[in-house]
């Protein structure tokens, strides 16, 4: 929807998604206004990442689809077991409110051919969180989740939805915590995604053929749908170093 609007099967992927319900690439603006969400806060923005497959030789139903099987994306589907989504300010900023509509995506689906310079994700274990890796798949123990966290853009030009590149309308703040020049802080969206895999059981992110289902492919995206209420609302939350929900 951000990257391949308007293309069926433009990822080559299945993914997951949470909040807005008609979520797909061929969604226009005012549709997702005017959609419900599995938001209980009425968040109606667009949450969505590749999903996670396990490899012990069971099938899905698209085992010969598009995006699935066809796209050597095969295995079955394992939902996720928890899924937190949060807001912060990265460096203890003040932060400013998102426009309505605005895109941000964060790592590179093609980050094993094009390299790790715009990987985001990380994957840990819970109980050992401590620790993440960019470029592999956790090991965890028995009673252990599996977790990937995505963390998205803090910092945003102010005037753009979206750029050419789906990256250059936004930016990570910088080591001592500022923004580049002419780029204002926002809140930064981070996504938790945790999946109880059984013990000794592979398993896989779903990426385009050519990215041989490498971790450090891992990526998300998300589309604001937030009212006005809602978004300054965040925005005093984290400016006043209140927990909200």
């Amino acid at each position: 929807m951000i990257v391949a609007p308007g293309v069926s099967n433009g990822a080559h992927h299945m993914h997951d998604y949470v909040g807005n319900l008609i979520t797909d690439a061929f969604s226009a603006n005012n549709r997702l206004a005017r959609a419900g969400t599995t938001c209980s806060n009425g968040d109606q923005s667009a949450y969505y990442w590749p999903v996670l497959r396990l490899l012990n030789g069971v099938t899905e139903k698209d085992a010969k689809a598009p995006g699935g099987g066809q796209d050597s994306n095969v295995g079955r589907i394992l939902q996720p077991a928890d899924v937190q989504i949060t807001y912060n300010s990265a460096a203890g900023n003040k932060v400013q409110p998102m426009t309505r509509f605005l895109r941000i995506i964060t790592g590179d689906a093609k980050a094993l051919t094009n390299g790790p310079a715009n990987a985001h994700a990380s994957w840990s274990c819970t109980g050992f969180e401590n620790r993440q890796l960019a470029d592999k798949y956790p090991i965890c123990p028995n009673g252990s989740r599996v977790v990937r966290t995505l963390k998205f853009p803090d910092c945003w030009d102010g005037k753009n939805i979206d750029s050419a590149n789906h990256r250059t309308h936004t930016a990570f703040s910088q080591a001592n915590g500022s923004c580049p020049k002419n780029f204002r802080a926002i809140p930064q969206l981070v996504e938790r995604v945790a999946y109880d895999v059984p013990t000794g059981v592979r398993f896989a992110v779903d990426s385009f053929p050519e990215q041989l289902h490498n971790p450090v492919t891992d990526h998300g995206d998300f589309i604001n749908v937030m009212n006005r209420n809602l978004l300054d609302q965040m925005v005093s939350c984290i400016n006043e170093g209140r927990r909200c929900g």
